[in-house]
Formats: C-alpha cells, sequence, structure tokens
C-alpha cells in the first residue's frame, strides 16, 4: 500500500514538474526563456544589445512598450544582449515552442536563425530586422527610410564643419552591410549638399554594440582630423568623445541619445506605431510578411532638434539660416511621403572613383538599396560602393 502511495506521489510531482517547466520559465545558456499568457496575443522581442543601451535596442524595448500599451489583449516579452548565429537559433526556438504569437529578431545576423526557425513553426509569425529575406508565409523582414534622415544630418554635418573651417566628417561603420553603405552613402550625399569640398572617411568596427571598441573608433576618427563624426552602432559613445575632444558626433537610433553639448544631432527610430500596426494585423490574421519598409510619414523616424516640440541643438543654432531652413523644408517634405530614400539616391550620383554610378534621370529601386551584385536578386545599381567625397575603400 505505502509503495502505491509512494509511486502515486512520484508520478503527481513528475507531471507537476512536467506542467511547470512547460508554463513558466526555462532556461537556454544563460537566458531565461519568458513564459506565455494563456488567452492574450503574445509578442516576443530578441534584442542585441541591453533594453537600456541608449540607442538601437533601446529604440525597439520602448516600441515594445508601445505595443503592450495600445494593442489590446496583448503581453510582451524580451531578451537581450542575444549574439547573432547559433545561439540566437536556440531563443527563437526555444521561444516558439512556448507558443508567442509573434517573434521580432533585431539585427541583420538574426535573419538566417529566424528563417530556420520558422520554416519549423508555420503558425507563428516572425519578423526581422533589417534583412532581405521572406517566404512570404510566416517570415519577413522590417526596415524604414533611415537614408532620409542620415542624408539631412548629413547637410548638417557639411555645414558645421564648413563653418569651423575644417571639411573632413567621419563615419563609424559597423559591418560592411548594404544597410550600412547606404546610410553612409547617404550621409555623403548630404554632406556634399551644403560643403561640396567636405570629405568623409570610414572605420569599421565589425559590432553592433561595444561602448569600448565604438570610443575608440570615434577618437580615432576625430584624432585623425575629423570635425564631425557620425555612428552606426548603438550607443551614444561617439557624441561623448566629441564632447571630451571639442568637436561634434551625431548619434544614432533613440531620440534620448543626443543628451551632451557637442552632440550635433541624432537620427532615431520611432518603433511603436510600426510595431502596433504589424501587431494588429498579425492579431487579425491579415499580416502578409515581406519586405516592409516605412517611410517618414509614418510617423517612425525623426531627426532630433527638428521633430514637433524640438529645440535646435547648440551645434545647429549658429549654421547659416538657409541651411537650416532647407534642412526643415525636406523634412516637411519627407514627413508628408513627397520626398522618399528615392529621392535620396536619385542621379547622376559618382562613386568615389570617379565614375557614374547612378545616370541622370535614374532613381535607386528597393532592390539596390537592399543588395550586392552576388546576392542575385537583381540589382541594377546595388549598393556596393561608397559615394563621392568618402575617402575610404570598401573591405572585399
Amino acid at each position: 500500500m505505502r509503495t502505491k502511495i509512494l509511486w502515486q506521489t512520484v508520478a503527481v510531482l513528475l507531471i507537476a514538474t512536467m506542467v511547470l517547466s512547460a508554463c513558466g520559465p526555462e532556461k537556454v545558456g544563460n537566458f531565461e526563456i519568458p513564459a506565455v499568457v494563456k488567452g492574450k496575443f503574445n509578442v516576443a522581442m530578441v534584442l542585441i544589445g541591453p533594453h537600456d543601451d541608449g540607442g538601437w535596442s533601446q529604440a525597439h524595448y520602448e516600441g515594445l512598450e508601445y505595443v503592450a500599451q495600445n494593442v489590446e489583449e496583448t503581453h510582451v516579452a524580451y531578451i537581450e544582449n542575444v549574439p547573432e548565429g547559433a545561439d540566437s537559433e536556440q531563443i527563437f526556438r526555444a521561444l516558439s515552442r512556448k507558443g508567442f504569437d509573434l517573434i521580432l529578431g533585431t539585427s541583420y545576423g538574426y535573419m538566417d536563425p529566424m528563417e530556420t526557425v520558422a520554416n519549423e513553426f508555420p503558425d507563428i509569425m516572425y519578423i526581422h530586422l533589417t534583412g532581405i529575406k521572406s517566404n512570404g508565409k510566416n517570415f519577413g523582414n522590417l526596415m524604414g527610410a533611415m537614408e532620409n534622415m542620415k542624408y539631412l544630418a548629413g547637410m548638417i554635418a557639411g555645414a558645421r564643419a564648413k563653418l569651423d573651417g575644417n571639411p573632413k566628417l567621419g563615419y563609424m561603420a559597423t559591418f560592411p552591410i548594404p544597410e550600412e553603405i547606404r546610410l553612409g552613402n547617404a550621409i555623403a550625399l548630404g554632406m556634399r549638399k551644403t560643403c561640396p569640398e567636405c570629405t568623409m572617411d570610414v572605420r569599421w568596427i565589425n559590432t553592433w554594440h561595444d561602448p569600448i571598441i565604438e570610443k575608440d573608433a570615434a577618437a580615432s576618427l576625430f584624432d585623425a582630423g575629423a570635425q564631425v563624426v557620425f555612428t552606426g552602432a548603438d550607443t551614444p559613445a561617439v557624441a561623448d568623445v566629441a564632447q571630451e575632444k571639442g568637436k561634434w558626433g551625431v548619434t544614432y537610433d533613440w531620440y534620448g541619445s543626443c543628451r551632451v553639448e557637442r552632440c550635433l544631432t541624432a537620427p532615431y527610430w520611432n518603433w511603436g506605431p510600426v510595431y502596433a500596426k504589424i501587431a494588429e494585423a498579425v492579431k487579425a490574421g491579415t499580416y502578409t510578411p515581406g519586405w516592409d519598409y516605412f517611410d517618414a510619414d509614418t510617423g517612425a523616424l525623426g531627426l532630433y532638434g527638428f521633430m514637433e516640440g524640438q529645440e535646435l541643438t547648440t551645434g545647429m543654432k549658429d549654421l547659416p539660416p538657409e541651411v537650416i531652413q532647407e534642412v526643415r523644408d525636406l523634412m516637411a517634405k519627407t514627413l508628408k511621403g513627397e520626398w522618399t530614400r528615392f529621392d535620396v539616391f536619385s542621379g547622376p550620383i559618382n562613386d568615389n572613383q570617379g565614375n557614374v554610378v547612378v545616370p541622370e534621370g535614374e532613381k535607386l529601386a528597393q532592390v539596390d538599396l537592399d543588395a550586392f551584385p552576388e546576392f542575385g536578386l537583381g540589382c541594377t545599381y546595388c549598393m556596393k560602393w561608397w559615394a563621392e567625397g568618402i575617402t575610404a575603400e570598401l573591405p572585399e
């Protein structure tokens, strides 16, 4: 009799353990996998950096909070500091097993791992940030026309460098992918609009988030002579270094990143409205994943100092009034959808070798912005060139 009771007790404990492991926290390596909330629409986000990094990841995290506050009956969760590659694949699979309805991956290197997991869980929607792949069913990518904001920031930086009598800029780039090259080219095109004699150097740091490496690279560009340095990475390090050097930094991603006096401006994201729109559509079963690339008329893009309720920064207040007005005019057209990413990259455009890469009267198409020739996507003016004024060479 005692033996029977003992085995019954063991069985109950085993069942309880299985239920708890299915519904409660579990670990994949050092990462705790959050649970879903039964009866709600469950959204999970995977971040490449800390949720409070002052840049890219914080902007996405705040977008996720917006979803929680604005999409009814929705539960949200996130995992931060997840490396790209095999580690992220395990995280996406674990979140899928938990039963999340929508999973957001916020870094380029999550693309292939998400694609693999999406094929295993056809009933879950996966959205990948900044990539080039989609299966048209439950896996797609998302990006916005940051080219416009980088161009306008380039105009401001060119005018600042010219006013300071030092026509040299710097660009701290992350990885040699189309996204980073097109944004660097947008900066250079804007720079040459207000300062035709200006040049821009480039440093590749091969990381999205590393405050120490970012500071070192920014210092290297400033020490090499740059008056204004842009970053493509996640933290406000470039402005902090500019503060030390008495020069100017242009931060990125998050509106709150432009927090020191020597921050000239910041192109930034406002992901909340876009994420909420996607979540509502996924919840309703009407969202078709693909190549979702939004413009500034969505309200999801900004340039610090030029949006409603913002004032010009210290570094912009003494720029020529005609430059500020031209930026304001282009911003107004951008926010109305009248001046898009394709207008930024309209010909004629020369590369830094003197070749015409976009003839007069031509504009880049979306595939040109997204691809190298070897991707096999059929681009015509593929984004594998540096624009005139950039003094660096592309890595092999």
